[in-house]
C-alpha cells in the first residue's frame, strides 16, 4: 500500500513539474532557432575587373593600373612640386628604368592604396574573429583590419601601409587607415602625400562574383579636398595567390617593356 502511495505521490509531481520542464525546453529550442546576426563574407581571391561597369570596353592600362581616379587630385603647391619631382616608370609621364625614382623599384613597401594598384595583381580576403585578413600577390604583403572595436593608437609611428580598423556597417566593411610615413606614391603616376594622409575604404560584396572598393583621401598639406576613386574586383575561383618577389630583376624587365611600348 505505501509503495502504491508513494508511486501515485512521483507521478504527481511529474506531471506538475512537465510544464515547466516543457517551458524551459521550448524556450532553448527557440533561442537556438533564432539566426545570430552573421558577418558579411568577403572571402575570396579577387583581381580587379578588365571592363568598366558599363562592360562596353575594358579599361585602358592607366585606368586599370596607374591611377585610382581618372581626374587631376587637386593639388596644394606643397604637392605640385613634388609630383614634378616624381619620375614614374609607367604611364603617361614615364621614363626609364634607370631615371625612374619610384619607391617600389627599390622594393620599398608600397602603401595604401597604391598596393591595389601594382600590376593588377590579386589580393586574397580572409574573414578572421576580430579581423579582416588581405594577403596580397604583389610581394606577400598582408594587411590586417581590426574589427573587434578598437581605436587606432593615440602613440602611432609612421609606417608603410599605416593602421587599419574596420566596422560593419550593414554589408559594408568601412576601413579607416592612419598612421602613415610619407615615403609612398599614391598611386604609379606619382601622387604624393604627407604623414598627415587618412584613407577610408568602403569594401562591399554587390554579389557572390562582384566585390566593390570605394577610397576616400583626405591630406590636407598634400591636396585642397578630398578625392578619390571607385573600383570593380571579380572574384577568381579556384585561384591561389601565386609567389611575385620584388627582388626578381624580370619583374621591372616586364614594367620597362610595358612603358615602352606604351601599352
Amino acid at each position: 500500500m505505501r509503495t502504491r502511495f508513494f508511486g501515485i505521490m512521483l507521478a504527481a509531481m511529474s506531471l506538475a513539474c512537465s510544464p515547466v520542464i516543457l517551458a524551459q525546453s521550448a524556450a532553448t529550442g527557440s533561442a537556438k532557432a533564432s539566426p545570430r546576426a552573421s558577418t558579411p563574407d568577403l572571402s575570396g581571391v579577387w583581381r580587379r575587373s578588365r571592363r568598366a561597369p558599363d562592360k562596353v570596353r575594358k579599361y585602358t592600362i592607366y585606368e586599370l593600373a596607374f591611377s585610382i581616379t581618372n581626374e587631376t587630385p587637386p593639388m596644394t603647391p606643397w604637392a605640385e612640386e613634388k609630383y614634378r619631382a616624381n619620375k614614374p616608370n609607367v604611364g603617361p609621364r614615364s621614363v626609364s628604368l634607370t631615371e625612374s625614382n619610384d619607391p617600389i623599384m627599390q622594393c620599398a613597401p608600397p602603401g595604401v592604396p597604391r598596393v591595389y594598384l601594382i600590376r593588377g595583381e590579386p589580393v586574397e580576403i580572409a574573414n578572421i574573429p576580430g579581423r579582416v585578413l588581405m594577403i596580397f600577390e604583389y610581394d606577400h604583403f598582408v594587411r590586417n583590419i581590426y574589427t573587434d572595436g578598437r581605436e587606432h593608437p593615440k602613440d602611432l609611428n609612421p609606417t608603410w601601409m599605416g593602421d587599419a580598423i574596420g566596422k560593419w556597417e550593414g554589408d559594408t566593411l568601412v576601413v579607416d587607415t592612419v598612421g602613415f610615413n610619407d615615403k609612398t606614391w599614391l598611386d604609379n603616376d606619382g601622387h604624393p602625400h604627407s604623414e598627415d594622409l587618412h584613407v577610408v575604404e568602403r569594401i562591399r560584396r554587390m554579389n557572390h562574383d562582384t566585390l566593390t572598393i570605394d577610397t576616400t583621401i583626405d591630406d590636407p598639406k598634400a591636396y585642397t579636398k578630398s578625392w578619390g576613386g571607385h573600383a570593380i574586383y571579380e572574384l577568381k575561383t579556384g585561384w591561389n595567390i601565386g609567389e611575385m618577389v620584388c627582388e626578381d630583376n624580370i619583374t621591372y624587365g616586364d614594367m620597362q617593356k610595358q612603358s615602352e611600348g606604351k601599352k
